[in-house]
């Protein structure tokens, strides 16, 4: 069975990771359950000039299946060392030979099995994660999807990983992302290095998509890491 992520999008800054975040798990075989806030909506159009139809929404909105990743060399060196190009898989474990499948759900949809901890998961990203998210989050308010299937991974003791996008950091936040982390939650700032040969900006969102996959435990070799070694492990 393929591991299943959860992924989300609010309207924080860097839906750009989100993006990137999407093309890396789906290339390493993982199936991607992805939900999108309304805010969500507006800075994929703002940042991006991505027009999202929550109510009927494709891939081909976000650009994930245009093809254009095939030609993507960081991508095909993931594939290669998820054993999608082969006939072994060091990140599932298990010969794929596809990659992963991407799943809708509305966030306003509560009856969505990412709802129900009957649900397996395999961990929850929050990519971005505004300042509301996470308070919702660390005072287990759930209002709407995103917030449940939070709340999910926390009471199920699963990985959950809140990618925030926010400077300067009010004591208001800091105190969510204690209490967030308090729960069992990562809190993982989109806070890149600059150590690892650093020439786009596309460099500085590999970083970042790089450091949520180690979280989740899906090798990768977006970066190169610290003593000059390419990841294609899971080292930090």
């Amino acid at each position: 069975m393929k591991r299943n992520i959860v992924v989300a999008i609010t309207g924080a800054s860097g839906v750009a990771y989100s993006v990137r975040l999407l093309e890396v798990l789906l290339a390493a075989g993982c199936d991607v359950h992805l939900s999108i806030s309304a805010a969500g909506q507006v800075v994929l159009k703002q940042e991006l000039g991505l027009s999202v139809d929550l109510d009927k929404f494709t891939p081909a909105m976000l650009m994930l299946d245009s093809g254009e990743t095939l030609r993507d060399p960081k991508l095909q060196a993931l594939r290669s060392t998820a054993g999608i190009s082969g006939d072994s898989s060091n990140v599932l474990g298990m010969g794929i030979g596809e990659p992963g499948t991407l799943h809708y759900h509305h966030f306003r949809d509560c009856l969505s099995p990412i709802a129900s901890g009957s649900f397996p998961t395999d961990g929850m990203v929050v990519c971005p994660c505004t300042g509301g998210t996470l308070s919702a989050i660390a005072h287990g308010a759930s209002i709407n999807l995103i917030h449940r299937a939070a709340e999910v991974h926390l009471k199920e003791r699963r990985k959950l990983i809140l990618v925030l996008r926010e400077t300067p950091l009010s004591l208001v936040q800091l105190r969510n992302m204690t209490g967030a982390a308090e729960s069992g939650a990562v809190i993982l700032p989109a806070m890149p290095g600059f150590y690892h040969g650093v020439k786009l900006i596309s460099d500085l969102v590999d970083f970042i998509v790089s450091r949520i996959c180690d979280q989740l435990g899906v090798a990768n070799a977006l970066i190169e890491r610290w003593g000059g070694q390419e990841g294609l492990g899971l080292g930090s």
